[in-house]
């Protein structure tokens, strides 16, 4: 069994065909997704799709791009709710903002909904994106007591071991299939059994041979695959102890 910890279902380039792409992945031997929001609405969509699917659970929350005009009171009602198992995907993204004054507000919401985290008892998704020195200055500042998972991670080994001492575990999705991609490759191997998750993000970051096609759960195997060979590990054994984590994280 494969497990999808990090999948916008809820997107538009796929919620039109989530039958067609649950059934398609099911053939592939992925059989569990979490269906992540971004904002109020998709996170609703999110919690939608876990009512409608016994293997889709949802986690809810707002992306750092789209904290605007977001009040977290919204968000707040939506923690309660059955199936919601983790509050994501947040943190920083500093990639399209060089306003000081947006990226101290992107801290801010982090802030908060890490606090809301501890509040309902949940582990929190974080995306760091050109922020990885202020996103591990926060987690030391302000600790997830629920745990937290460094989604799609794409930071150094060394900044890797920091997460993991906070507690973190660590995602990875396509990228790490990339023939380019050292220092994921590196991560991987690197990285403790017990702190391994794997994901597809998708619809982006589609994992090779396919990168620069539509991402789907169906291809997460080729994740799986390669993180298998870089740990000399049996396929089998890895997706046991994926499983194991995922369950231990979600608190399932």
């Amino acid at each position: 069994m494969f497990i999808d910890t990090h999948c916008h279902l809820n997107s538009e380039e796929l919620i039109n065909e989530v039958d067609e792409i649950v059934s398609k992945s099911l053939k592939e031997g992925v059989e569990m997704f979490f269906v992540v929001g971004w904002d109020i609405d998709s996170s609703k969509i999110a919690i939608d799709l876990s009512a409608k699917f016994n293997n889709i659970y949802a986690i809810v929350g707002v992306h750092p791009c789209d904290i605007n005009n977001v009040d977290l009171k919204d968000l707040e009602e939506l923690l309660t709710i059955n199936k919601v198992v983790c509050l994501g995907e947040i943190g920083l993204d500093y990639h399209w903002v060089e306003d000081k004054d947006q990226r101290e507000k992107q801290k801010e919401y982090f802030i908060k909904q890490i606090e809301l985290s501890n509040k309902y008892k949940l582990p929190i998704s974080i995306h760091s994106r050109d922020a990885i020195q202020d996103t591990l200055n926060i987690l030391k500042e302000n600790r997830p007591q629920y745990g937290f998972i460094m989604h799609c991670f794409s930071g150094s080994k060394e900044m890797m071991e920091e997460f993991i001492k906070l507690g973190g575990y660590i995602s990875f999705g396509g990228p790490v299939t990339f023939k380019n991609a050292v220092a994921s490759k590196e991560c991987a191997i690197k990285v403790p059994l017990d702190r391994l998750l794997i994901e597809t993000d998708c619809p982006y970051l589609t994992p090779h041979p396919h990168r620069g096609k539509r991402n789907d759960p169906s291809y997460l195997p080729l994740v799986a695959k390669e993180i298998a060979a870089l740990k000399e590990l049996e396929l089998e054994q890895l997706q046991e102890i994926l499983k194991e984590n995922t369950k231990r994280i979600f608190n399932l």
